[in-house]
């Protein structure tokens, strides 16, 4: 005869078979009373063996309970495993940030943005300019390690770096320094004076800058003495002709210059498809009549490029030529020298008529 053992309890059934017998096990039957809240297991089934009493053992997952949210507790649900536990605590998270008020707030922003705010309401820390300051100490040591440990193209390409770094670095320096200058004050003293100071004149010690920190300065500020300190305003509509494009002439994102331009010797054209702004051939120019102020002379000479246009920083980048815009023109021709010796390749000329009405490029070089 086969003799099974059941044992039912509050938590679990649990069927145990004889190790003799050869019939499978059945399933025991699901009871009202045992499946509850407080028996809720996460493992659906779990079978051991032993290899002693080869013994067989089957527990079945009771019913979880489930929040009002989900649908109703008579219907069946899957396995623990295939719930949409993402979905569950997308929800739960949701509704948390509804009940906290956070959920009107974006929940992401870049990293900078948090940093700068935190540095806003805390401030920063009691040592941070002395940390900063003993960090950019030893940068140039370590800068220097590595210059040593590097070898191949990175070490030529990391040497190039510093080298141009230094020269800019020795620039300034030179730029900002003062020097000692002695200066006749062209005063003649009151009264005799003796035999020997008859000859001498006073002299005054002052601290003057040096002509490049000068030079720099007047760039800057933008003070060139030009023929034409001022010009009329040209407006965007008079410069720029709408060309529209597409299949029913609907795109209106190209332009045609209207006014003379200047391209360089290399220049290629992008596809015309997508060429934006379009520089006819008929209005480029690559030569200018140069008048000389001092010589009294003109030249034609050819251009090099386009320094500054008053009009508009997009007309300078476009090469645009209009009355007043600063051009580069090549006067080695000329034969002038600087007082080292060297011969001048490039200077500085002012447009002083309008190209587009006269066909042809007039400027006064700037001395």
């Amino acid at each position: 005869m086969e003799s099974a053992a059941t044992i039912v309890s509050s938590l679990d059934m649990v069927v145990r078979q004889s190790p003799f017998s050869t019939r499978r096990p059945r399933l025991p039957r699901r009871l009202s009373s045992v499946w509850n809240a407080a028996s809720a297991r996460l493992s659906t089934s779990k079978c051991s063996r032993d290899a002693s009493s080869l013994n067989s053992e089957v527990i079945r997952r009771p019913r979880e309970v489930f929040p009002s949210k989900f649908p109703e507790p008579n219907k069946y649900y899957a396995p623990v495993k295939s719930w949409p536990w993402a979905d569950i605590l997308r929800i739960l998270l949701v509704e948390t940030l509804k009940v906290s008020g956070d959920l009107t707030q974006p929940t992401h922003k870049p990293q900078n943005e948090y940093i700068e705010a935190a540095i806003k309401k805390e401030g920063r820390r009691l040592d941070y300019h002395e940390r900063k300051r003993k960090k950019e100490a030893r940068a140039v040591h370590e800068n220097a390690a590595k210059a040593q440990k590097l070898r191949g193209i990175k070490a030529k390409l990391y040497n190039k770096k510093r080298h141009s770094e230094k020269i800019q670095m020795q620039k300034t320096i030179k730029m900002h320094e003062e020097k000692d200058v002695k200066q006749k004050t062209g005063k003649t003293p009151e009264g005799p004076l003796p035999a020997y100071l008859l000859d001498r004149e006073e002299q005054n010690r002052s601290k003057v800058l040096s002509n490049m920190i000068k030079q720099k300065r007047k760039e800057k500020a933008g003070k060139w003495t030009v023929p034409l300190p001022s010009v009329k305003g040209i407006a965007q509509d008079e410069v720029f002709k709408v060309i529209k494009t597409g299949k029913k002439q609907s795109k209106a994102w190209k332009r045609m210059i209207t006014k003379m331009t200047f391209v360089g010797e290399g220049f290629t054209r992008k596809p015309p498809k997508y060429e934006r702004f379009i520089r006819p051939m008929a209005l480029r120019a690559k030569k200018a009549n140069v008048t000389h102020p001092e010589l009294k002379t003109t030249f034609q000479l050819p251009i090099i490029g386009v320094k500054k246009n008053p009009q508009s920083p997009l007309y300078t980048q476009l090469g645009v030529l209009t009355k007043g815009t600063i051009l580069e023109v090549n006067v080695s021709e000329l034969g002038l020298v600087t007082t080292g010796g060297k011969v001048v390749w490039g200077k500085y000329a002012q447009i002083t008529n309008n190209p587009e009405n006269d066909g042809c490029i007039n400027a006064v070089l700037l001395v």
